[in-house]
């Protein structure tokens, strides 16, 4: 029998034991470990730097959610994506939001079609969103209408249109970006389709020395071929199997309290909380801390998820759930920082 040792922060009466996950489980996480290492190596020929974004994209990938990348122009997001689906071997989409782009332009449209016999029927004809992966550029760029036809989407993997249902193909992954500095003729999102996205993954400037390797090594005729990893299949079969890591009481129990935290409008939340948050978390954020969690531990080769795991993932999980008031922006503090401050005191 193969044991794991506690975590640091674990109560020394708790003992964890790979005994919860089959053998032919903990042989699937050893293989996906290898494999998102081979990922993380193709990947680096065309991105250069940016580890943390590259990681938390796949974190999102296996727990089955979707991303939204907030940053400025020019650092390779849209090739991000595409790289992301070539190694994965991924149907890929981009649409470039617009203000004049409708639903109809995502989901796609019935139109009459005439047959051999002269009889007209309607006939569905597929939208950019039936694709494994699908890039939406800019997506504050559009109304709120036309947002809205990502929900059902991203939500119920299927489309519905005139009345029938239209499933997408799995695994089904939407990356939207954002600017986050030019804001004139934008719509900023609705509450409710930003808790749809399991992470906000924030993509900053590389630092001088990687700058530096971009300007060196993307500025000849050369190209890099990345390799196939994993196939969509094969995907799908990982995503299964970060459901079924082992996640211990003391695991819930914290992902619970960093939640309800937030909540300004509880007995238990901290008085700083109450005096700088106008809005807190809702239980989704739960559900996407641990299977952040699962899928990270997964990543890593752990056979069970670990306290390092949630803190690890928080800040994408909640950076975009906790609404900060006026006092809060007067001192400097965003949700991010409210994120490091509760796992700071909570340790």
């Amino acid at each position: 029998m193969e044991t794991a040792t506690a975590p640091k922060d674990t109560p020394s009466t708790v003992t964890i034991t790979t005994t919860s996950l089959p053998a032919d489980d903990v042989a699937a996480i050893d293989a996906l470990g290898k494999s998102y290492q081979a990922f993380k190596d193709e990947i680096a020929k065309v991105i250069i730097g940016q580890e943390e974004v590259v990681e938390q994209l796949a974190i999102t990938l296996f727990a089955r959610g979707h991303a939204l990348l907030m940053g400025v122009p020019g650092l390779a997001k849209t090739l991000l994506v595409s790289s992301v689906a070539e190694t994965l071997e991924l149907s890929f989409n981009r649409i470039q939001f617009t203000p004049d782009l409708m639903p109809s332009d995502i989901t796609g449209t019935d139109i009459i079609q005439e047959d051999e016999n002269g009889h007209r029927k309607f006939q569905f004809i597929k939208g950019p969103i039936f694709a494994n992966l699908l890039l939406a550029d800019e997506i504050n760029r559009a109304p709120a209408k036309t947002q809205a036809a990502m929900l059902e989407a991203m939500q119920e993997r299927h489309v519905t249109a005139l009345g029938t249902k239209y499933d997408l193909d799995p695994p089904f992954f939407v990356l939207a970006t954002q600017n986050p500095v030019e804001q004139e003729g934008t719509y900023p999102l609705p509450e409710a389709q930003l808790d749809r996205f399991m992470f906000l993954i924030n993509v900053d400037y590389p630092s001088a020395a990687e700058e530096k390797r971009i300007a060196r090594e993307t500025t000849g005729a050369a190209k890099s071929a990345l390799n196939t990893v994993l196939t969509g299949a094969q995907v799908v079969e990982y995503q299964e199997l970060v459901r079924r890591v082992p996640v211990p009481d003391h695991i819930y129990d914290y992902a619970v309290e960093i939640v309800r935290k937030t909540r300004p409008d509880l007995d238990s939340t901290p008085d700083w909380v109450k005096q700088n948050v106008s809005w807190g978390a809702g239980p989704r954020a739960v559900q996407y801390l641990i299977l952040g969690a699962k899928s990270r531990a997964a990543l890593h080769g752990s056979y069970l998820a670990r306290m390092e795991d949630i803190e690890a993932v928080a800040r994408p999980v909640l950076g975009h759930r906790v609404l900060t008031n006026f006092a809060a922006e007067s001192q400097g503090m965003n949700s991010g920082k409210v994120v490091d401050r509760l796992i700071e005191e909570m340790r």
